[in-house]
């Protein structure tokens, strides 16, 4: 509909040959909008809006038949002379207009009328026919009894109250009423004329007769256009609100559910400045994105979205005994144990109202009095703690496995927030911080350890304490101070079981679940809303009673009174800009309007006019012309309409441009528009121009003085220019898409040269003709039809427009709400994408219950530990250590669009990332043409078809190159590092703070990927490598890439030189061989073919991004 067609199409050039587009027209056909309600089960809901309309149209008819039939009265009263018989007509309008307005009464009922819809037409035609019978019948009582042969004055006045304001639902019927109405009224012309032969002399004779058929042909052909072009209007803005409320309806609802996910996982407080500047990037997303660039400045609006919080309790916590569970369960037993133990621990956390930040493998840490502050943060903290040992311990006994829990619980001041930019977690800093972890490394298994701080905000009459441990003692960070070990009763609300081991629910990443959409169906909501719709008309009630502001007084608010245009000139604008795809069919009546005006203008000539031949021929091959241009496109559409596929010819799609242009440029529909009105002023001008005043003047007074019957040829016939005139004003209202002020202009010009003609240029020629009522001047009576057509064009066009208007504007408003709330809607998206990977929000916004275990399986993951070496974590280092961990999520960002590296987390100054998540991604990247001039892309290839090569069978690839690929990350991090301390050396405060080495490991293997616990959504990997990787980084060296030998065997087949270390003792796996990756003096990998040669080669993306780099003739020849 509107909404959807705002665009403007580029008509520079004219195409020589071209396909046929009718897809925009197609939409603005009556029978497709008919097929479209019922195909969305919307036409009952639709006929209710219809009937509101009607309701409303009763609401502008009631004032308007009041108006008219007050203002006849006015006119008699004021302009007749005689008013002796004045009184039998004020009986007649009184009559009627009592009789009409109780008929029409009952359907002001709206639930009466919806249930009996029989009742509107029948209450119509009972309405129609009792104006007509009385207009007549006043008509035949003068005939009979006064002898003065007057003319209907109705007779216009009840077809457009039949077409535009009586509640017929059907078109159909509406005709059928119409054209029985003009038939009785020509019916009983045609019997005076039969009957009664001096009412031919004394009105207009036969010629008058074809003239008034043709009249009322032409205004039945108005009507009938007005009703079906109302209700291609109203079914399109219908659709369109429904459209705009489904729309609306799911952005909420899925708002909703986005921000409840994301307050799950972020507090409100961090997640909204973050949210907050991802909504000013979208909005400024017309801007060319920011170049990636090392070694500079952070911009000045970059933010770190993080707060100090100076009274709370932090708690640690580590499960006892893990690295055994490790070596001696699955990596699924092992996952499932972890998320019923931290699935009972978020209930915990939530029912003592603590905030989870994260878990690490078995270390899982929180804070009470975070999100809100809570005088009783530490009482909080040491009974979760209490309760985490309880739950621990029922596992135990459930499942048979030697664990426990080992707790640490410190209050004092810390830092929380997020930094980076990808994939963002929160997380804490602070001494106090590391004082918690402390108390849990050195505490006892069963029983909370707590710092005499913590132990102060407690009433020690609820806990039964012991001193601390001996370890505490000596500890470096814990001998200052004193430390207490805590135990006391659970309570039995914090203890829930998550899901038990025999129906625990587990969701696959092979498992695609699909969602069948709804039926369609009205809900109670869609149903309200359309009830809001706007209906115009007057609101009786509001005139006799206070009520609250509906959304019409609103929306009537930003409208004009009387020309009914937006007091926003843009608002205006924009909307009169809309495409016109009903022109053709305003063409079409135009051209048939023209026809008859030219058959009404030659039949009240009784001479030959050459002029007048010549212009009627112009002007009907004129609009012949304009027509067959409207019309051709759809001809073509409808009789190639099965093959698509056909190219047209240059005249066919001259033509087709032309119309495209008349639909899509208002200037061209305005000049199309006065074109038409001025062809019609012309037709009816020639019927002023061939009237010679004075010989009719003449044969009147003859006819007086001698008493015969005087000639009429030599001047037009007075009702039948009034009625022509009459078709034209209500021709001057029917086009759409013309703006109304310049319709009422137009009308208004065209009464007024009319009223002109009337009282000054032919008075006496109007003066001799017949009138409506006795003694009542017949030019008076002539004005006050035309009067009385201009009015009631102007009242249901005004309506029509305020409704159209109105139904535009909330539209408008609806798309504001709606881009706002998208831009809301992706700033969610956007954030909880960073938090979690793309196919696991889809599935917890979608489909995961909550407390499902979720988890992947991965046969070849290359898992990544880098840790800044002998960095501080107060406030200023922070700021550092944010724009590192930046700068390393725009390299990942690199990596992620084009060689799949997943950020896990980061964990104080180490960052853990991981290569081989979701290799459906990987294989269509490495099958994209477009990276095919890199160097990392090449050299994967070269060394996978040496394998294929070497290899005399075919086996699946064991995707091991994402090891190669996950070590040029980590050199990439080095050398980023590298250039960020040469860009920190400038800055002597940054120096001081900044770290000046990284110690990075790396391993490889199946892993197990996804979500764990039950609060809070967190993406996690679980493994050997995992557990290797870390060991490789804490046992590593500042400046170097340790690996497992498993790894360096694979990055020797990719020509990267790996040093054998020796063997390294390794945590639960004892000594192991360990290898440093080649890398020499310009952070560049040692070839393992031209060790000897001492030649190196880079392998890293790296070297397209970073600004110092220049090749070497050395590295020229390598290449």
């Amino acid at each position: 509909m509107n909404s959807k067609t705002f665009y403007k199409r580029e008509y520079l050039k004219k195409p020589r040959r071209c396909h046929l587009d009718y897809s925009d027209e197609r939409v603005w056909e009556q029978s497709y909008l008919e097929a479209k309600c019922k195909e969305l089960n919307l036409e009952e809901e639709y006929r209710r809006y219809q009937i509101r309309l009607m309701i409303s149209s009763l609401t502008v008819f009631y004032p308007l038949f009041i108006l008219v039939t007050l203002g006849m009265e006015f006119v008699n009263w004021l302009c007749v002379e005689n008013t002796s018989l004045i009184y039998i007509n004020l009986v007649s309008d009184a009559s009627h207009l009592v009789m009409v307005c109780s008929i029409l009464s009952v359907n002001f009922f709206e639930s009466f009328v919806t249930r009996h819809r029989w009742v509107m037409v029948f209450t119509s035609v009972l309405a129609a026919y009792a104006v007509t019978f009385n207009d007549i019948a006043y008509v035949q009582y003068h005939k009979n009894n006064t002898h003065w042969p007057l003319n209907t004055s109705f007779d216009v006045f009840v077809l457009c109250m039949i077409y535009m304001f009586l509640p017929i639902p059907s078109i159909t019927g509406a005709a059928l009423l119409a054209t029985s109405v003009s038939l009785i009224y020509v019916g009983y012309f045609v019997r005076n004329l039969i009957k009664h032969p001096t009412f031919e002399r004394e009105i207009s004779g036969y010629e008058d007769l074809a003239a008034d058929i043709l009249h009322n042909v032409g205004f039945n052909m108005m009507g009938i256009f007005f009703r079906i072009m109302n209700d291609i209007l109203v079914r399109a803005s219908f659709l369109d609100r429904h459209q705009f409320i489904k729309e609306e309806v799911w952005l909420r609802n899925a708002l909703l559910q986005e921000s409840m996910l994301l307050d799950t996982i972020l507090p409100p407080q961090i997640a909204k400045p973050i949210q907050d500047s991802i909504k000013s990037k979208i909005r400024q997303s017309e801007n060319a994105p920011e170049r990636f660039s090392m070694g500079r400045r952070r911009k000045s609006d970059t933010f770190m979205p993080i707060q100090i919080h100076p009274d709370v309790s932090i708690l640690y916590a580590d499960v006892v005994n893990y690295t055994h569970l490790t070596t001696t369960l699955t990596v699924q037993s092992l996952v499932r144990v972890l998320h019923d133990l931290y699935g009972r621990f978020d209930m915990a956390a939530s029912h003592f109202k603590v905030q989870r930040i994260k878990f690490l493998g078995d270390c899982y840490y929180c804070v009470a009095g975070l999100t809100t502050p809570d005088p009783d943060h530490a009482k909080m903290a040491v009974s979760l703690g209490i309760s985490m040992i309880a739950n621990i311990q029922e596992v135990r006994t459930e499942s048979g496995l030697d664990i426990d829990m080992r707790i640490g619980v410190h209050s004092g001041s810390l830092i929380a927030g997020v930094i980076g930019e990808a994939k963002l977690q929160l997380d804490i800093w602070g001494a106090d911080v590391d004082i918690a972890s402390r108390l849990e490394a050195t505490g006892k298994a069963g029983q909370v350890h707590v710092s005499g701080r913590t132990l102060a905000y407690l009433n020690i009459a609820d806990y039964v304490i012991y001193p601390g441990t001996e370890m505490a003692r000596k500890d470096n960070l814990l001998k200052s101070m004193s430390t207490y070990l805590i135990t006391g009763t659970v309570s039995r609300g914090s203890i829930q079981t998550v899901l038990s081991e025999s129906n625990l629910d587990i969701t696959y990443i092979e498992i695609q679940r699909e969602q069948t959409a709804a039926p369609s169906s009205m809900s109670d909501e869609l149903r309200e809303e359309f009830r809001k719709m706007p209906v115009g008309g007057f609101n009786f009630r509001k005139l006799c009673c206070r009520r609250g502001v509906n959304e019409d007084d609103n929306a009537e608010r930003n409208l004009g009174t009387f020309c009914v245009a937006f007091k926003d000139s843009s608002l205006e604008r924009s909307y009169l800009q809309q495409p016109d795809f009903i022109f053709k069919a305003s063409m079409l009546l135009a051209w048939g309007i023209c026809c008859c005006l030219i058959y009404m203008q030659v039949v009240d000539n009784n001479f030959v006019c050459e002029a007048c031949i010549v212009v009627d021929l112009l002007t009907f091959l004129l609009l012949t012309a304009m027509l067959c241009i409207a019309w051709y496109k759809k001809v073509c559409w409808w009789k190639d309409r099965h093959r698509e596929s056909k190219v047209y010819g240059k005249f066919s799609c001259t033509v087709f441009h032309l119309f495209e242009k008349l639909q899509y440029s208002v200037t061209l529909r305005i000049t199309a528009y006065l074109l038409i009105i001025i062809c019609y002023v012309s037709v009816i001008s020639l019927i002023m121009i061939n009237c010679d005043r004075d010989q009719f003047e003449l044969s009147v007074i003859h006819s007086k003085l001698f008493h015969y019957e005087m000639n009429r040829d030599f001047c037009f016939h007075p009702w039948a220019f009034t009625n022509m005139i009459s078709l034209i004003i209500g021709m001057s209202y029917t086009f759409a898409r013309i703006p109304f002020v310049l319709k009422i202009v137009v009308s208004g010009c065209e009464t007024l040269a009319y009223l002109l003609i009337v009282f000054f240029q032919y008075a006496f020629i109007f003066r001799h003709s017949a009138t409506t009522s006795p003694f009542l001047q017949a030019e008076v009576a002539h004005c006050f039809r035309v009067c009385m057509m201009l009015l009631t064009m102007y009242a249901k066009e005004r309506q029509t427009e305020f409704n159209t208007k109105i139904n535009y504007k909330l539209n408008v408003d609806l798309q504001k709400k709606q881009k706002a709330a998208d831009v809301t809607n992706q700033s969610i998206i956007i954030l909880l994408n960073n938090i979690l990977p793309s196919h696991v929000v889809d599935l917890y916004l979608d489909s995961i219950a909550h407390h499902e275990l979720y988890y992947e399986n991965y046969q070849m993951v290359s898992v990544m530990f880098a840790m800044l070496v002998n960095f501080q974590m107060n406030l200023p280092s922070l700021r550092i250590l944010n724009d590192i961990i930046t700068e390393f999520d725009k390299l990942l960002s690199v990596y992620k669009e084009y060689y799949v590296v997943e950020k896990i987390k980061v964990v104080g100054c180490t960052y853990m990332a991981a290569c081989g998540l979701d290799f459906t991604l990987a294989s269509g990247v490495r099958a994209s043409s477009n990276l095919r001039s890199s160097s990392l892309h090449v050299d994967v290839e070269r060394v996978l078809n040496q394998r294929s090569s070497l290899d005399n069978k075919e086996t699946e690839s064991n995707h091991d190159e994402v090891v190669f690929i996950m070590t040029s990350f980590a050199l990439d991090l080095m050398r980023t590092l590298s250039v960020c301390n040469k860009a920190y050396s400038d800055f002597h405060f940054d120096r001081d703070l900044a770290s000046g080495e990284i110690c990075i490991g790396i391993s490889s293997g199946e892993i197990m990927a996804g979500v764990v616990g039950a609060s809070q959504p967190h993406y996690d990997i679980w493994g050997n490598p995992v557990n290797m990787a870390s060991r490789m980084e804490s046992t590593g060296l500042p400046g170097h890439i340790q690996v497992t030998e498993e790894s360096a065997k694979v990055l020797q087949e990719f020509d990267i030189h790996c040093t054998y270390r020796g063997l390294t003792f390794v945590k639960g796996r004892g000594n192991i061989p360990t290898y440093f990756v080649g890398i020499d003096e310009n952070l560049k990998f040692i070839s393992a073919r031209l060790v000897d040669r001492a030649s190196t080669r880079r392998f890293s993306v790296m070297s397209s991004l970073e600004p110092y780099a220049t090749p070497t003739s050395e590295e020229d020849e390598s290449q």
